[in-house]
């Protein structure tokens, strides 16, 4: 499941930290594999998680953990670490990159590739049968009313986790504090994430953290540089572009691509409304795997099954080729403070995104007494309890036909 509470409590704590994975108590004996899988039984597996994994990219991590190397010992316990220590510095969601590079140990290219299929087909295939039942019945009143519902709920749910976002990645810093604060404040104005910032803020956090003060100045120019656009009069080459663009500004948190969708597809492409957005996030919401999922319903609404397909292998190509490319390299890099400083630095401006995108995202979802009360309650609640996201979010739907219909 795509708790964003497990992402706003864990996630981005273990990004801001570094590669510390404490947190994941693991078995000292387990070094070396005393059970060689077979590559279906090991992709199996991925399947089956991919099936039932709710709770977060954390407990997706913690999953593998326990399953892959203290119980079955299919993988090395320093193979798991080098793999989740890729993932929290590396653009793309967390989960899916842990097992795709858990793959590409067991067998290469052709695990990698299998893993990623497998991990990411459930929740794919249960979004275009809720994708299909939405376009199908979403003009019915029942329908209607249990968006009415859903879509204040989910305003709740991402406030909660960019309180706990920002209460984890910022801490007292004041550097990280002011590129939160740009982002937050240019996303709520304009309604729409801009790149160029967001990867500012990386450069800024590197150039004031991780360089020598003689470089600073010179080297700020240096990294400055125009963004491309690649344009195309084909929809579903379009649709596929645009979102593997998106797939390479996802650190850590899949909530981090919300903002940057939100103002591509509602405002640039003219692919959703804005309350088709929301309601996209809420499918993403209640089904298992990573929230990026999400993409498959817009690109399903935009051009049917092609246009989820292309979306879905668009956001996670990058992701893929990140994890094959980079892997057998990583050790030299990924104690860079220049990088770690960046990720610092892109990760606090994606947290102030978030923030700007409640703004933004409450203005067309909680605009009437019912749909204030369902939100203030289902905030209540989070920050009360561990409540399931699906549970909450099926509560707000049931709320909202009653209230619909009142």
């Amino acid at each position: 499941m795509n708790a964003l509470l497990a992402i706003g409590d864990m996630a981005c704590d273990k990004i801001v930290k570094g590669t510390d994975t404490t947190a994941l108590p693991m078995n000292s004996t387990s070094n070396s594999p005393v059970d060689e899988p077979t590559l279906t039984r090991f992709v199996g597996y991925f399947l089956w998680l991919g099936m039932v994994g709710f709770g977060g990219p954390i407990a997706l991590a913690g999953h593998m953990q326990q399953d892959l190397v203290e119980e079955r010992s299919w993988i090395r316990k320093e193979d798991y670490l080098e793999g989740l220590a890729l993932a929290q510095l590396a653009p793309g969601p967390l989960a899916a990159q842990l097992a795709i590079y858990l793959g590409y140990i067991r067998a290469g290219l052709l695990g990698a590739t299998a893993v990623g299929v497998a991990f990411v087909l459930p929740s794919f295939v249960m979004v275009l049968g809720l994708s299909a039942a939405y376009v199908r019945f979403g003009g019915l009143p029942r329908m209607r009313g249990m968006f009415y519902g859903i879509g204040a709920a989910v305003i709740g749910i991402i406030a909660r986790s960019a309180f706990k976002l920002t209460k984890l990645t910022l801490g007292k810093d004041k550097l990280l504090w002011g590129i939160f604060a740009v982002l937050a404040v240019s996303t709520a104005w304009t309604s729409r994430e801009i790149i160029w910032l967001l990867m500012l803020g990386g450069i800024v956090a590197v150039v004031f953290r991780a360089l020598p003060a003689r470089w600073q100045l010179r080297s700020m120019g240096a990294w400055l540089f125009p963004a491309l656009t690649l344009g195309t009069n084909n929809a579903l080459l379009q649709i596929f572009l645009y979102f593997a663009k998106a797939g390479f500004f996802v650190f850590g948190s899949g909530l981090a691509v919300v903002p940057f969708l939100y103002g591509g597809v509602v405002h640039e492409h003219h692919w959703l409304t804005d309350h088709q957005f929301v309601d996209a996030v809420a499918v993403a919401m209640i089904t298992p795997g990573p929230v990026v999922i999400t993409v498959a319903f817009i690109g399903y609404l935009v051009a049917g099954v092609r246009g989820a397909t292309a979306a879905a292998f668009g956001i996670f190509l990058p992701v893929y080729l990140i994890v094959v490319l980079l892997a057998p390299s990583y050790k030299r890099w990924a104690k860079n403070p220049q990088l770690n400083a960046f990720v610092r630095g892109v990760t606090a401006a994606a947290t102030g995104a978030i923030a700007g995108a409640v703004i933004v995202l409450a203005r067309r979802s909680v605009y009437d007494l019912p749909t204030v009360l369902i939100c203030a309650v289902s905030l209540g609640v989070l920050f009360r309890w561990k409540v399931p996201e699906p549970v909450l979010i099926a509560c707000a739907a049931a709320a909202g036909l009653v209230l619909w219909h009142a």
